[in-house]
């Protein structure tokens, strides 16, 4: 009976925790009030949200908890964030529209097609560009920016611009960077 009962507990915690990420991913998220959104993701799904931060709507999370926004940040409207390996955004980053983060994937050599979870890391002053992919255990290092549909597949370099399939060196970037990205808005 103890053994029954404790299957139902576990059971019945992740039925909620899936439940309140198909709520937030098909109807909370499309509701234009960024305050309500932003008050469920930090009490019902455990997300960490620094001061002067927005999520847009149509933002789709994977997991619950393993994410941290930093202050003054900026998740445009569309952008898929798989959290479930752990995804870090530091101070005044700008994340443009569906731009997806990726932090799990497949072992396309291993026999059992084994699911592996690794950590993406967005420092401070990060641009990423409309559409473009950053793929599981990247780190984007500070003031860094990649171009608009650019698939990034490896670390990027403090204050370096890439672009491209898979994402190359373009240029360099000003290391003077010294703005916020704070869009207050109420519907977003």
């Amino acid at each position: 009976m103890k053994n029954l009962l404790l299957t139902f507990t576990c059971n019945l915690k992740s039925y909620i925790g899936n439940f309140l990420l198909y709520f937030n991913n098909y109807i909370l998220s499309y509701i234009p009030l960024h305050t309500l959104r932003k008050c469920f993701y930090i009490n019902f799904l455990g997300l960490e949200i620094g001061e002067g931060s927005s999520i847009f709507m149509g933002a789709w999370f994977d997991s619950r908890k393993n994410f941290r926004i930093g202050k003054n940040s900026i998740i445009n409207q569309k952008c898929r964030l798989d959290n479930r390996g752990r995804l870090t955004i530091g101070d005044n980053v700008s994340i443009s529209a569906e731009v997806c983060i990726l932090t799990a994937d497949h072992d396309l050599q291993s026999p059992l097609f084994t699911g592996r979870c690794r950590a993406v890391t967005i420092e401070d002053y990060v641009f990423v560009g409309t559409r473009a992919i950053v793929l599981p255990g990247v780190t984007l290092g500070k003031g860094c920016a990649v171009a608009a549909g650019a698939v990034v597949t490896k670390d990027v370099e403090p204050f370096t611009i890439v672009g491209g399939v898979p994402a190359k060196h373009i240029s360099n970037r000003n290391e003077n960077l010294n703005y916020e990205c704070h869009y207050p808005r109420s519907f977003f």
